[in-house]
């Protein structure tokens, strides 16, 4: 990690070679460099933030020490604790900026699957309420959202759905959602008020950069057929769906969501090329993951990862651990609470 001292030497270096008036003649590398320009602004405007919260946690500290008044003790005590909060969400972020050099952060596009497990029609619910919960944290972060492929059922469940995710350390910070999550509750076609126990499975995936994973047309196997479900006149009359197989791993992706062939192939390599880079990057870190497994597990699909028990309004992750209250506010999206203790849980290991 590179201390904000080398940073500001690598943004007035940048800055200058901006500035020169000579004539451009690489445009791809200038529009690297104002990228990175503009990366580094955003972790010093983060440290400035960052500065001021420590500034406002002192005077909360101050106030305590010299106020008399039972109220404003009781208020100055809950605005230090809402800035400490806010201080470690702060560190976490600057953390993942200035890791963002390489390697697994360097991602901020994300596919995530979500299928549903064991439970029938209260699983597919369940997959259903994950995907929206995603989407809502999403939205909260600013952060885009494509649907690439989703198998819906009749009663408003998803037997298994595929999207991808675009904003800034999106990855960074929805890695840790891979894995099995239990929910324990009461389904509403449930009669005699028995809790059941359903789960789904999500992978996280990096999407990879243009040309970062190598496809061979020749190790490709490409069909198509006629999709099927909801879509209008488009649906059944033309071979519009694509499959394609990847013969070197096996690995097989499908695409019916789009209108066009040629749309949904595109769609499905890159859902592909996700899936490749996967494949390379567990196998490269494979001694570092057993190293991990102690803190945080492994990320593998058939750990369980997460319980969500309704009844008793609670959330508890089992790596690290740790339970939380308030599961509206959580199915909502509000999900930093749940991912800085991650982050901070990994930092430590």
């Amino acid at each position: 990690m590179k201390l904000p001292s080398e940073l500001e030497k690598e943004y007035k270096i940048i800055s200058e070679k901006l500035k020169k008036n000579e004539p451009v003649s690489d445009w791809k590398e200038m529009g690297k460099l104002q990228k990175r320009k503009d990366h580094l602004e955003k972790i010093f405007g983060e440290i400035k933030e960052l500065i001021s919260i420590k500034n406002q946690i002192k005077e909360a500290e101050e106030i305590s020490k010299q106020e008399n008044d039972f109220q404003l003790l009781t208020l100055a005590q809950k605005e230090k604790e809402s800035l400490l909060e806010k201080e470690k969400a702060l560190l976490n972020e600057i953390k993942l900026s200035i890791q963002k050099e390489g390697g697994e952060n360097n991602f901020d596009a994300l596919i995530m699957e979500i299928r549903a497990g064991t439970g029938g029609d209260e699983a597919a619910i369940f997959a259903n309420d994950l995907f929206n919960m995603y989407v809502r944290y999403a939205k909260i972060k600013n952060w885009s959202v494509k649907i690439l492929e989703s198998h819906r059922t009749d009663l408003y469940g998803l037997k298994e759905i595929i999207f991808e995710i675009l904003g800034d350390n999106a990855y960074s910070r929805l890695k840790y959602e891979g894995g099995v999550h239990r929910v324990q509750r009461i389904p509403e076609t449930e009669k005699s008020g028995r809790v059941h126990t359903s789960t789904a499975a999500i992978a996280i995936l990096p999407k990879p950069k243009k040309a970062q994973i190598a496809i061979r047309p020749q190790d490709l196997e490409v069909d198509t057929y006629k999709a099927s479900g909801p879509g209008g006149q488009y649906v059944n009359k033309r071979e519009s769906a694509v499959r394609i197989t990847h013969k070197p791993t096996g690995i097989v992706v499908a695409c019916q969501t789009q209108r066009t062939q040629i749309d949904n192939r595109e769609t499905a390599l890159s859902i592909l090329e996700a899936k490749l880079l996967e494949l390379q990057e567990r196998s490269q870190a494979k001694n570092i993951q057993e190293k991990r497994k102690g803190q945080i597990g492994t990320m593998e699909r058939a750990e369980k990862i997460r319980t969500y028990n309704f009844p008793q309004d609670r959330i508890t992750d089992h790596r690290i651990k740790k339970t939380w209250h308030n599961m509206p506010e959580i199915m909502a999206g509000n999900l930093d609470k749940i991912i800085e203790e991650l982050i901070s849980a990994e930092s430590k290991n």
